[in-house]
């Protein structure tokens, strides 16, 4: 289902609604390919919305710390704003210090993309396409982006991401969505976690990785049995915000996450094709913010699991491969399951 939004720089945005026979509604704009609310039953099968956002979209305009929103070109950091690529030089629109944060200053969050919806043998979902231009944001080639949000029968949000270039260039595209699987009501550092991951990219005070990849085992970092996500924040200074590196095969479906919330009895799992997951646990938040439902969303009020490659790989040639050439289809897939 498809109703308007409201408009951007006399671009209209539309909301369109996918929902299961199961109790799952999943909301999503055309805007920044943002899913602004998840609302998925409890043990007791009360309903509650698992993500946060707004319910406007003028809210989307003025303020969001990246809220449900499809990022990129290049998602997370590139330091200092600048990579080389062929022995040629790229400065990108600095947004956050001296570095590039989430695709610049105007990333494919605050685009307008093409939409169309379709349905059929359990699922129903939206295809979302845009074309980043050369030079946007500093970037080379045109970027063909085509991104399908699939909710099926099975409970599953299937996330596909694909593009193709006329130019080599960073690529690096993710869901940014922000989770809490009591629908709002608390925090979630008493949320449970596992993360399949026994690695992760160490960083240097502006979150930009040194290139180490430590061990998680025997520190505050390891997740990789269950752990709730408050029992030793206080150990990690300014919280979770690290690109944890996932033990699955790059480019084939793997575990990436799995969480868990007592009261509610709700549980998210994650599989994915990307090497990395930026784990991060709405250290920013800081109370300024009131979204759905009159919700103040303080310290900790949400969690993220970006599937990703890792953070200023264009810089890093020790890390997995981001650079995307002509020719080449780049494709990943991201699954995350719901149950109660």
């Amino acid at each position: 289902m498809k109703q308007y939004f409201g408009k951007v720089d006399g671009q209209e945005a539309d909301l369109y609604t996918l929902s299961n026979p199961n109790g799952i509604t999943i909301k999503i704009t055309n805007y920044g390919g943002i899913i602004t609310s998840v609302i998925v039953p409890d043990k007791n099968g009360k309903t509650g919305d698992i993500v946060l956002g707004y319910d406007n979209l003028k809210s989307y305009l003025e303020k969001t710390p990246y809220f449900g929103a499809l990022v990129g070109r290049y998602g997370n950091r590139i330091a200092n704003g600048t990579f080389t690529l062929d022995g040629k030089i790229y400065h990108l629109a600095k947004n956050d210090g001296n570095n590039t944060l989430h695709g610049g200053v105007k990333g494919f969050d605050k685009m307008i993309w093409n939409a169309s919806e379709f349905s059929g043998n359990g699922e129903r979902g939206i295809i979302l396409k845009y074309l980043s231009k050369d030079g946007e944001e500093g970037f080379p080639g045109n970027l063909n982006v085509t991104v399908k949000y699939t909710l099926n029968d099975k409970n599953q949000l299937i996330i596909r991401m694909e593009a193709v270039t006329d130019k080599p260039t960073p690529i690096n595209l993710c869901n940014h969505s922000y989770f809490n699987l009591t629908g709002g009501e608390t925090d979630v550092l008493n949320h449970h976690v596992t993360l399949y991951a026994d690695r992760y990219t160490e960083v240097n005070d502006q979150l930009i990785p040194t290139g180490k990849l430590p061990l998680t085992i025997h520190t505050p970092m390891d997740f990789s049995t269950d752990h709730t996500i408050g029992e030793r924040i206080s150990q990690v200074p300014g919280g979770y915000d690290h690109n944890y590196v996932l033990t699955g095969k790059t480019g084939e479906l793997h575990p990436v996450a799995k969480v868990t919330e007592d009261k509610s009895g709700r549980v998210l799992t994650v599989q994915s094709t990307q090497p990395g997951v930026q784990f991060y646990t709405g250290n920013f938040l800081d109370g300024t913010i009131t979204g759905k439902n009159g919700i103040v969303y303080k310290k900790h009020w949400g969690f993220c699991l970006e599937t990703q490659h890792f953070p200023d790989s264009p810089n890093q040639k020790s890390f997995p491969n981001s650079i995307l050439k002509p020719g080449e289809k780049y494709s990943e897939t991201t699954v995350i399951e719901f149950s109660w």
